[in-house]
């Protein structure tokens, strides 16, 4: 599909807008631990990880349409709308030229954004909607009255290999690795196994007759979004776009004790690396992490590794059982172990591929 941008309907975007930016009071709110100056934007207003607006694709035909219950199911379950919003309220003069210049366009083409009206007057919102494939990672920024200006609402930064920071976004399903590194995803990995339950005789069991046993094009096609899914199922996966967006305030608890586990890991088996080691060193830390002491840590950088175990516990769990589109119940495996133990009718309730709704359009 050719790059095509076209404005959503004003009621869309101020839909948005309304709850998390529209705001008169200056004070910071709920950026938790963020290293924001109190008079950056991204400071204050409400869940700022909601912008750009990743949203489900509408193939309708209808640039001013308001919902993406429309259109056809099929055609558009590989693609997101990708709404920008530039906030332009405290800008006087009122600027002239607002784009947006991106990887996603043609050659960093320069898109205009288009004002966002309410009742006809103007709000000194702008906004621009492109069409993205799921699964891809994307860097942005603003052409303002000709200077260059990053996202001022998107808490989300890249470092270019030149140096230059730019804003970021990633579309749903996507499996590249944002905020990890190599060797602290293949420690998270393995800390998530020891947690949920697809390695166990159960989980052994409900992959050997829903997985192992399909053809390699069923695979694929049932499959494709899979990220490690005779693993952890994508629970890694689904951690590291939590923390690259609405939990960022724990990315330096993640930070800090991955490099607690791998240095004790490492004391206490000299001779493997850490992604290889055995079951039973993962286990054994495990229990000492759950019962608060654990032989070895360093307290002064991390006091409670308690904490930080409750902590993947509660995220680990909410990427295996949620919506596979925020990248982890991968190919809807988590749904389909809670379908092994209830009535649990998932495959009623979203659009194919995965499941067979007609009316589901998430």
């Amino acid at each position: 599909m050719a790059p095509q941008f076209y404005a959503k309907g004003d009621r869309y975007v101020l839909n948005f807008c309304a709850k998390h930016l529209a705001r008169e009071l200056n004070e910071p709110r709920h950026h938790y631990n963020h290293p924001y100056a109190e008079d950056e934007k991204r400071s204050r207003i409400l869940e700022p990880w909601r912008f750009p607006i990743v949203d489900s694709y509408n193939s309708s035909g209808d640039s001013n349409a308001d919902d993406s219950n429309s259109g056809d199911a099929a055609a558009n379950y590989d693609w997101n709308e990708v709404t920008f919003v530039y906030d332009a309220r405290d800008r006087e003069p009122m600027p002239s030229s607002i784009s947006v210049v991106g990887t996603f366009g043609n050659l960093y083409e320069p898109i205009p954004l288009q004002p966002v009206h309410f009742l006809g007057d103007e709000t000194g919102y702008f906004s621009i909607t492109t069409v993205v494939p799921k699964g891809e990672v994307h860097t942005y920024h603003f052409w303002v009255d000709g200077a260059f200006e990053l996202d001022s609402i998107n808490p989300q930064r890249a470092i270019l290999d030149n140096g230059k920071a730019r804003s970021r976004f990633f579309t749903q399903f996507c499996t590249e690795r944002i905020t990890f590194e190599r060797w602290e995803a293949a420690i998270l990995e393995r800390l998530t196994e020891t947690i949920l339950p697809f390695r166990t005789a159960d989980g052994e069991n409900f992959l050997n007759r829903y997985y192992h046993h399909l053809g390699r094009d069923l695979k694929a096609a049932q499959f494709r979004h899979a990220h490690r899914i005779d693993r952890s199922i994508g629970a890694v996966n689904f951690i590291d776009k939590l923390l690259a967006r609405e939990e960022s305030h724990y990315l330096g608890d993640y930070r800090i004790c991955l490099d607690e586990c791998d240095r004790l890991l490492r004391q206490r088996n000299p001779f493997r690396e850490p992604n290889v080691m055995s079951r039973e060193m993962y286990v054994e830390l495990h229990q000492e992490m759950a019962d608060g002491a654990v032989n070895g840590w360093d307290t002064a950088r991390y006091a409670n590794p308690n904490f930080f175990l409750q902590l993947v516990r509660r995220h680990a769990y909410t990427g295996a059982f949620s919506h596979p589109k925020y990248g982890g119940n991968a190919g809807a495996a988590g749904w389909a172990y809670l379908a092994e133990r209830s009535p649990f009718a998932w495959r009623n309730a979203i659009e194919s591929p995965l499941g067979v709704s007609a009316d589901y359009r998430g």
